[in-house]
């Protein structure tokens, strides 16, 4: 689980280092690059608020999953998912309403600004997608299913995200809105696949594979009341003892 969470994390990181170095190959490579940049420093931004959003669902998840509660750990998911979506709600509304200011933060040159400002709509939608999209990676780990959400990463960034960033960018001649608009595509792929999967959880079946998990490392369920642990009764199950 350890090297599948770190492929995961690292296929995501590299993705938007790989089209920052793309638009390097840009014409007027200078503007193309402060630009991107700054876009992608602004949507980091938020990205480390709803990164707070990650960690907390995929703990919670993993702890309800092993206490064999898994309406608690469906509910955890929704309640994440809603809290993380309005912090993105909110900063997109702000990057809509305030784009020139925000843009002058990072820099002085007119013409970069200009183009960060051409992004703005791209930048709202990716600031949004980037609030669901880490609850949904915290599921995944809190799930063990690392293996799985890496490869959706793959797929997703590096099939269809990056190609059709190049495609856009070098063939359509859309410069730096079409690698702006591969990565949201790429992004939005990954959120949708994973969006599709954690909704068709059966979380009593995350339970029992919790339970086995345990099971593994020489523990046992401490059954209440005397009570036989029956299969698909994971409501019953009491607290893990050695």
């Amino acid at each position: 689980m350890s090297i599948s969470s770190g492929v995961m994390q690292c296929l995501e990181l590299w993705y938007t280092a790989t089209l920052v170095l793309l638009a390097g190959y840009l014409q007027n490579a200078p503007v193309s690059v402060s630009a991107f940049s700054i876009c992608v420093n602004i949507v980091v931004f938020v990205f480390m608020i709803c990164l707070g959003f990650q960690a907390s669902v995929s703990v919670r998840v993993s702890n309800e999953l092993g206490a064999g509660n898994a309406e608690a750990a469906n509910f955890s998911v929704k309640v994440n998912l809603m809290t993380s979506i309005t912090v993105g709600v909110i900063f997109s509304i702000v990057c809509l309403g305030f784009i020139e200011q925000i843009a002058s933060l990072f820099t002085d040159d007119e013409e970069v600004a200009r183009r960060v400002c051409s992004l703005s709509g791209f930048l709202a939608l990716a600031i949004l997608v980037y609030s669901a999209q880490p609850v949904y990676c915290g599921v995944a780990i809190g799930c063990g299913r690392q293996t799985m959400a890496a490869w959706v990463n793959f797929v997703s960034f590096y099939m269809v995200g990056i190609p059709l960033g190049v495609v856009l960018a070098y063939v359509a001649l859309w410069q730096v809105k079409g690698m702006w608009i591969g990565l949201l595509i790429g992004l939005a792929t990954q959120t949708v696949v994973l969006a599709v999967i954690v909704w068709k959880t059966d979380w009593e079946q995350q339970v029992a594979i919790a339970y086995e998990r345990v099971n593994r490392w020489l523990l046992r369920p401490e059954i209440k009341g005397g009570e036989t642990l029956k299969s698909g009764e994971p409501e019953k199950w009491g607290r893990w003892t050695n």
